[in-house]
């Protein structure tokens, strides 16, 4: 399926109140162990977060956490992961991330999981890096986001080469799938 090595995923230290969430992040864990991906993540053992490194180490699957010193507390630290890189800022670990990821997925999550996929985003947009973006849409929980984004498109905000720029799926394989066989717009800004 895939020229992916790494995926970082993007999640809520939450795992909100749709069981699906949890669901797809376990669907979604399984299914970069089954295909050969390596798990880049925040680097914490609670929400959604915990429950997709969970899902990859209970497969033998790669993981490698990323974490600011200022939240690897005991009981934020996932305590199974052995590739536990600590840094100094969430800036830090944002560019580490990204350093180490092949492509970027964002999960149902609040502002924190917002900030990291816009960034990469814009990332992307600016040629920082040639890497797509996902959104796994569980429940169509980012549905008014798209809607956000396809608005900005309209207003002149955004242009429409850009908004390709998000791969939006609902099922994690095929959002996978697609971010394996996919390229990003390599056009001037």
């Amino acid at each position: 399926m895939t020229s992916l090595r790494r995926c970082c995923v993007f999640c809520g230290s939450k795992v909100g109140k749709d069981e699906r969430y949890r669901m797809a992040a376990v669907d979604l864990g399984r299914l970069l162990v089954r295909e050969g991906i390596g798990l880049v993540y925040g680097g914490g053992s609670i929400g959604l977060m915990g429950v997709i490194a969970d899902a990859v180490l209970a497969e033998g699957g790669e993981v490698i956490g990323v974490i600011p010193e200022s939240l690897a507390t005991e009981e934020l630290l996932h305590p199974g992961v052995s590739d536990m890189r600590v840094v100094s800022s969430m800036h830090a670990r944002k560019a580490l991330m990204a350093e180490l990821s092949d492509a970027f997925i964002a999960m149902p999550g609040g502002f924190g999981t917002f900030e990291e996929f816009f960034e990469v985003v814009t990332w992307s947009q600016l040629k920082l890096h040639h890497k797509l973006t996902g959104l796994l849409n569980v429940g169509g929980y980012y549905d008014p986001l798209v809607r956000l984004v396809d608005h900005a498109v309209q207003e002149g905000f955004i242009k429409p080469k850009h908004r390709s720029l998000l791969v939006i799926e609902e099922r994690p394989d095929v959002l996978l799938s697609r971010l394996a066989a996919e390229t990003v717009v390599d056009e001037p800004k």
